[in-house]
């Protein structure tokens, strides 16, 4: 039992970085119908940033959960503005190409910049210990992060769907094409909710840096497990996105807990069995025909 809680908590924590990630993930697919494949990038430069920010101005992790995102929620309005919004009438297939290959960019860079082995960032003095629930001893920091992450999807989701705001860019993200015939002119949301997208990314990399070795390669493995979390939540469904997340962070723990060698591969027959009993994934809407 032990165990089972322990496993359930280190599972949640590594659903947080999923859910945050592909909550902005699937906005940004909603609204502007472009799957990011930068969005690892995007989470591994939150990590970087925040390793730089402490190395160079003495920027602790705390400061850096507020400065980080705005940093990459300005990086996020330049992409849109600069690359992103050129080929968003185009085929999918271009914009997903761009965001490839800026993944690839942003990886070398840091590579040739910092180098492959990793920059250091230390852990919050009052998160580095162990919080005691019955006779287990559990990590803070792993709690605080689902905590945390569990909070912001919260605030998310009450500003999506209590504001005026929140419901546009909700309906413009699971109904596009009847919002724009209800009259609603989806583009002007189009550059802040990619900015607040690559946005919960940074922030999924601030939350892993004191987690999870900070090295130029982090966001290439999570980006697969990421769309899978989209594909088995469903495109555009902001709270597949989440429900999946911490679901995906449960089998990724217990899989590597028991079956380690099959870790990985347990996540994507999950997604399989999900697609086969519904493809439009678990909240995703079905298309009418």
């Amino acid at each position: 039992m032990n165990e089972i809680l322990q496993y359930t908590v280190q599972g949640l924590a590594a659903g947080s970085f999923y859910a945050l990630a592909a909550l902005g993930l699937a906005v940004i697919f909603g609204v502007l119908g472009v799957v990011n494949f930068a969005h690892g990038a995007c989470y591994m430069l939150g990590a970087v940033v925040s390793a730089l920010l402490l190395q160079n101005f003495g920027l602790g992790f705390w400061p850096a959960l507020v400065v980080v995102p705005l940093i990459m929620f300005v990086f996020g309005i330049l992409l849109e503005r600069l690359l992103v919004r050129f080929l968003v009438a185009l085929d999918p297939l271009y914009n997903f190409l761009l965001t490839f290959g800026l993944s690839l960019v942003l990886v070398d860079l840091i590579k040739r910049q910092y180098g492959v082995s990793g920059l250091p960032y230390t852990r919050p003095e009052i998160l580095s210990g162990q919080v005691t629930v019955g006779d287990v001893r559990l990590p803070t920091f792993q709690l605080f992060v689902f905590a945390f992450s569990l909070v912001v999807c919260v605030l998310v989701w009450l500003l999506l769907t209590k504001t005026r705001i929140g419901m546009i860019v909700r309906a413009s993200t699971e109904r596009p094409e009847l919002t724009r015939a209800l009259g609603v002119d989806v583009g002007r949301w189009v550059t802040p909710v990619f900015g607040f997208g690559i946005a919960l990314a940074g922030l999924a990399g601030v939350l892993a840096a004191p987690f999870r070795a900070i090295t130029a390669d982090m966001g290439s493995n999570f980006v697969i497990i990421l769309f899978a979390v989209v594909v088995i939540g469903g495109l555009g469904s902001v709270l597949g996105a989440v429900v999946a997340g911490f679901l995906v962070g449960l089998v990724e723990a217990f899989g590597q807990a028991y079956a380690p060698t099959f870790a990985q591969v347990v996540i994507f027959v999950v997604m399989a069995l999900v697609i086969l009993v519904k493809p439009s994934g678990l909240f995703g809407r079905e298309e009418s025909r």
